[in-house]
């Protein structure tokens, strides 16, 4: 008896949330829009009021709903440090996971930098500027110079102004972070770091200043490559110093 009421429960939940999201799909919820009350909702989803109240009280723990008791549930913004807890704490589970968020980087900051190239305006070029200016001075700090690394490639996936791919690249910031600070610990020491960082993040920028979308591409993939070369010199100069140690 107990299974098949929770089997009642579970599709009671799912019609609640397909309604919440047909109807934002639709556009007949908006943003501040109140629900149906309590009794009205739940009579004409044909579900239980305590199955709905768990389900209302599910989309308002993951941000999508506003429950104010004795006024209703209304539309509210999505919470994206929910989505972002999400990624994190599925993707962490796997291994040499951050090599590869770096390609899921790689393609949206791809696209991205191309609609920035269309769409930014000068607030957008100032914003870039600062985190460039910032990172230029971080450089000898690997956890300094990583947040700033970081803040500076967030800055152009939100002037590519694409809701989507922004918030994507927020759903696995957290994991992007902490690849830029790992990246800068590890070639930190490694013989023209700083004067390839400082000249691959400007050439970045000043394609994207020149609104050149297939130049500003190619400077960012050979960014990434570069970058990657780095960090495999790093790996060599590491491991051959451990092999000239003496063994005891």
């Amino acid at each position: 008896m107990a299974l098949a009421e929770n089997a009642d429960d579970l599709q009671g939940t799912e019609k609640v949330f397909s309604f919440f999201r047909e109807q934002l799909l639709a556009g007949a919820l908006k943003l501040g829009d109140r629900l149906l009350s309590e009794r009205e909702l739940a009579l004409s989803l044909g579900v239980s009021r305590p199955v709905l109240r768990e389900a209302l009280r599910s989309l308002a723990m993951l941000g999508f709903l506003d429950i104010r008791h004795g006024k209703g549930a209304y539309v509210r913004a999505a919470d994206i440090s929910v989505l972002t807890d999400f990624f994190t704490f599925s993707l962490a589970q796997q291994p040499d996971i951050l090599d590869d968020v770096m390609q899921a980087r790689i393609a949206i900051e791809c696209q991205a930098i191309r609609l920035a190239c269309e769409r930014a305006g000068d607030s957008d070029f100032s914003r870039i500027g600062s985190h460039l200016s910032r990172l230029m001075e971080t450089l000898d700090d690997p956890e300094a110079g990583g947040e700033a690394d970081f803040t500076f490639h967030v800055s152009i996936v939100e002037a590519g102004r694409s809701p989507a791919l922004i918030t994507l690249y927020q759903a696995v910031s957290e994991l992007l972070r902490r690849s830029h600070v790992e990246r800068r610990q590890l070639t930190v020491k490694v013989p023209g770091i700083r004067d390839y960082l400082v000249d691959a993040h400007r050439e970045v920028f000043l394609s994207i200043v020149a609104r050149d979308p297939d130049a500003a591409e190619k400077r960012l993939r050979e960014h990434f490559a570069i970058g990657d070369e780095f960090r495999r010199k790093s790996f060599i100069a590491a491991y051959s110093k451990a092999a000239s140690q003496p063994k005891d």
